[in-house]
């Protein structure tokens, strides 16, 4: 078994125990409140403290990202932070990092925050939310990724759509169809790109959509960067667009 193969095999046995003794192992005391959380990539937990306080611990899968595409991301999440955009940012040690490791596992950990969803029928939160995530556009320009990936036509297009052929998960008989429309789908969206000369890539939260956005009383924070990436501004906007053609 591959050293990938091993870490990959931890991470699925990932449990209670494991999850306990990686944040007491960071001198904070758990009661054994815990708590799994929604999320589709990583392992998202919410666990209590001997204070009464709660954090949420992030353990990142093995082989999704780098050491320093992870790093890039958590120093973008500390640099809006550090500029008012209100996020939860990860938590720093006593040596001022972000990442932490335990046996084979890394995780970062988090303040707990509660909020709500966003109410998209009102006007006044809409427009508030418009200038939230200007500022984190605004900051996003001042620098370029250099360890995550960018969202094009060819990452999230072409190379898609061959591997998924190649490994052969569309059955034979919906190949023909999904090429065709995949081709077809692909041009359009090249024609898009060609149309935008001067578009440019900036850092972007990658993943915006309502759950990542919580609402306190009076405005929002976003929560979990994890897809951020470099990728036209839309990137963090048409995820709102749900619904009917006049609900958007």
């Amino acid at each position: 078994m591959t050293e990938s193969a091993e870490a990959a095999g931890d991470y699925q046995g990932l449990g209670p125990e494991q999850v306990l003794a990686a944040v007491d192992s960071q001198g904070l005391h758990c009661d054994g409140r815990l708590l799994e959380m929604n999320s589709f990539e990583n392992r998202v937990y919410q666990l209590g403290l001997d204070d009464g306080s709660a954090l949420i611990a992030k353990f990142y899968r093995p082989d999704r990202w780098s050491i320093e595409a992870i790093l890039e991301e958590h120093a973008f999440s500390l640099d809006l932070a550090s500029q008012e955009v209100d996020l939860v940012p990860p938590m720093t040690d006593a040596s001022g990092n972000t990442l932490r490791s335990f046996r084979e596992f890394r995780f970062a950990l988090f303040e707990r925050r509660g909020g709500r969803a966003p109410d998209f029928e009102d006007i006044d939160q809409l427009r508030q939310l418009g200038r939230f995530i200007g500022r984190l556009h605004a900051i996003g320009r001042e620098k370029r990724y250099q360890h995550r990936p960018i969202l094009d036509v060819t990452t999230f297009g072409t190379e898609c759509m061959r591997f998924l052929l190649e490994q052969e998960f569309i059955p034979a008989d919906l190949t023909p169809a999904y090429q065709s429309l995949g081709e077809d789908l692909i041009q359009r969206v090249t024609w898009c790109y060609q149309r935008c000369p001067n578009l440019r890539l900036i850092r972007t939260h990658g993943d915006c959509h309502r759950g990542n956005i919580l609402w306190t009383e009076d405005r929002p924070y976003m929560v979990d960067l994890d897809d951020s990436r470099m990728a036209p501004a839309v990137q963090d906007l048409w995820m709102f667009l749900s619904g009917e053609r006049e609900e958007r």
